[in-house]
């Protein structure tokens, strides 16, 4: 399974990158109830383990859908008395959940696979499991493509969780396919079983993949460095702004949060420093209508005590 894109933040207005959001819930939800009920019913029909991993791994698709159909509208509330920073983090919170659900799935395809090893038995009517496949590849094929459009507007980690999972089951249908076919034409039994254990293996990767997408978030980790970069050329753009330090930046779901110092001309007055500052908070607003941001202004050349090691990034 290919890597999801890093965290990052996006340039789309917060209502539209939201309607995005959940109109993606809406068609991954969809989907997942659509490949369910053909699965279960060419897996009835076939008894081949392949089929009911890719069944299983519907089900798990459809339950970590309705999770991130919840999550992501949970993310977008805004902030309370109870939560000053917003909900931001219900997404990552989602696709954590996702990784819990995939390793739980995991084991049980698992369990099957060492029942169809140790009593084998020929996989029946292969080509309504292939057709089933072939029906599920092209259904995934649209969803994949419109999520990854909607986390390349959004950067959405519940959505790109989403996307990264039903990105492998196209892989994973297309092995059932070759399974179903190699296994009927050579009369190999345990190809079936042999198939179904791998890729129970391979979902417990995927879900270890998740687990750490989401805890880049959880943990409050910095923004990729060309992020920072650009916010900080954006304040020292400013001609009464001498230098920028101290840049923390973090992201909880659909809002991002970048916090700095500004140095100024000590001698300026704190109302034109205030309205200094404002003016560099709009130009971030502009670049990034996502973020809350907050600025505190310092007199130029004045030295802090840096609280927490750089690990040679600028700060």
């Amino acid at each position: 399974m290919a890597e999801a894109a890093p965290l990052s933040l996006t340039n789309l207005h917060p209502a539209a990158a939201q309607q995005l959001r959940v109109r993606a819930t809406y068609a991954s939800l969809a989907v997942a109830v659509v490949l369910i009920a053909a699965k279960f019913i060419a897996w009835v029909g076939t008894g081949s383990v392949a089929l009911l991993s890719s069944l299983v791994d519907s089900l798990v698709d459809a339950a970590a859908s309705l999770v991130n159909f919840f999550a992501v509208r949970h993310a977008a509330a805004p902030a309370d008395r109870e939560h000053r920073f917003g909900h931001g983090k219900a997404e990552p919170l989602a696709a954590l959940g996702q990784s819990a659900f995939l390793v739980g799935s995991a084991m049980l395809l698992m369990a099957e696979a060492i029942r169809g090893l140790v009593s084998p038995e020929p996989v029946a009517n292969h080509p309504t499991g292939i057709a089933v496949m072939l029906f599920s590849i092209a259904v995934t094929l649209g969803l994949v493509a419109y999520q990854r459009h909607v986390v390349r507007h959004t950067g959405s980690l519940a959505i790109g969780a989403d996307e990264l999972h039903y990105r492998g089951d196209i892989i994973l249908n297309v092995s059932v396919i070759a399974t179903l076919v190699i296994g009927h034409a050579l009369s190999v039994p345990l190809l079936d079983p042999l198939f179904g254990g791998a890729v129970g293996v391979w979902i417990i990767y995927s879900a270890v993949k998740i687990a750490r997408l989401s805890l880049t978030q959880l943990m409050d980790r910095e923004l990729p460095d060309e992020e920072r970069a650009r916010i900080r050329a954006i304040a020292e753009g400013h001609p009464e702004v001498a230098a920028v330090h101290d840049i923390r930046t973090r992201i909880a779901g659909p809002t991002a949060f970048i916090q700095m110092h500004i140095e100024m001309d000590g001698e300026m007055n704190l109302l034109h420093a205030h309205e200094v500052s404002d003016a560099v908070e709009a130009e971030l607003g502009r670049a990034f209508p996502h973020a809350e941001i907050i600025i505190h202004e310092d007199p130029a050349g004045i030295e802090e005590r840096v609280t927490f090691p750089t690990r040679n990034r600028a700060v």
